[in-house]
């Protein structure tokens, strides 16, 4: 057993051509934004792994809170012989999962998904050094694009975690769970954690701390297109802001120009007016009913939803029916 040599279906034009369509639609937009996808170059990465040990950010302990007391339950009621991480990154909360898994036996090959093909060798070397019977397979790929490359047969469980889904726009959202059940076979199971609608006094926080890291992490998208399209970007002079959005129950990041500027980036002269907003993240979250219903429109059936002593984060564990 062990790490299987990555299976790459994203390469650096792959991901250098991404970035490009989607600054130029972005930045060209009547109202400008950028998928957060571009936060995570290594410094944005590492960032983000702060973020998750601050005070102020709760759904990482929320989430790992549910996992830790649910997930030999899960193992239980899957019985999954595969099991798939969507957006893997170091897979440290999948460890509750696998550690689950292994006591009950019968899990034979963990499928790791990750753009970045770093993260993936690290993660992959130390999960076959910390489970010597699991077949590694890293899959090198983008989870909105690349799920046609899972792999087939015996029963599986997909895992999406961190409230990355309400990162999709509702369109991509629908899309995107569509495609996830297109990829599994009836009975296959996915499990998938939501950050769920509460005060937004609790929310906004979480995306603007006290320190200050937020808004690091933020500015690095801006950072990342100076760097790989020698833009000229000035930080500095765009303040971090957070927004909750009552109508659409989403928390919104954005860039916000402190002065009037110019920028270069690309083929394009950007134009920003003081005070203008750059949109550069919506963070969803989700009603129990609402989860389950997007769910059950493609033709999954809930049949666990578990939430934290707080309330503050919901796992829900489907069936493809």
């Amino acid at each position: 057993m062990g790490a299987e040599p990555l299976e790459i279906h994203l390469d650096d034009q792959d991901i250098s051509r991404s970035l490009r369509q989607d600054v130029r639609l972005g930045l060209t937009a009547t109202e400008k934004w950028l998928p957060p996808k571009w936060f995570y170059d290594s410094r944005g990465s590492e960032l983000f792994d702060e973020i998750t040990r601050l005070p102020e950010y709760y759904p990482t302990r929320a989430e790992r809170a549910v996992l830790a007391e649910q997930a030999v339950q899960i193992a239980e009621l899957t019985g999954a012989k595969t099991l798939i991480e969507l957006g893997s990154g170091s897979s440290e909360k999948t460890r509750l999962l696998l550690d689950a898994f292994t006591q009950r036996g019968g899990l034979g090959t963990f499928v790791p998904l990750d753009v970045s093909v770093s993260a993936l060798a690290g993660s992959a070397a130390a999960l076959t050094a910390d489970y010597p019977g699991l077949r590694v397979r890293g899959i090198v790929g983008d989870f909105t694009r690349h799920l046609d490359h899972l792999p087939t047969g015996g029963r599986r469980l997909v895992v999406f975690l961190g409230g990355t889904i309400g990162n999709l726009l509702p369109v991509e959202r629908a899309e995107f769970v569509a495609a996830m059940r297109a990829a599994l076979e009836p009975g296959d199971w996915l499990l998938v954690g939501t950050d769920l609608v509460k005060d937004p006094a609790v929310i906004v926080p979480a995306y603007d701390d006290a320190a200050g890291v937020t808004a690091e992490f933020n500015r690095n998208v801006l950072r990342v297109l100076n760097r790989e399209l020698d833009a000229d970007f000035d930080p500095a002079a765009f303040a971090h802001v957070a927004l909750w959005n009552p109508e659409q129950e989403w928390i919104e990041m954005r860039l916000r120009a402190e002065r009037s500027m110019r920028v270069r980036v690309l083929d394009l002269d950007v134009h920003f007016a003081a005070g203008e907003d750059l949109r550069t993240e919506v963070s969803a979250k989700f009603r129990p009913e609402g989860i389950a219903g997007e769910l059950a429109a493609v033709g999954f059936r809930t049949e666990r939803f578990w939430t934290d002593p707080d309330g503050l984060f919901g796992v829900t564990l489907a069936r493809a029916e």
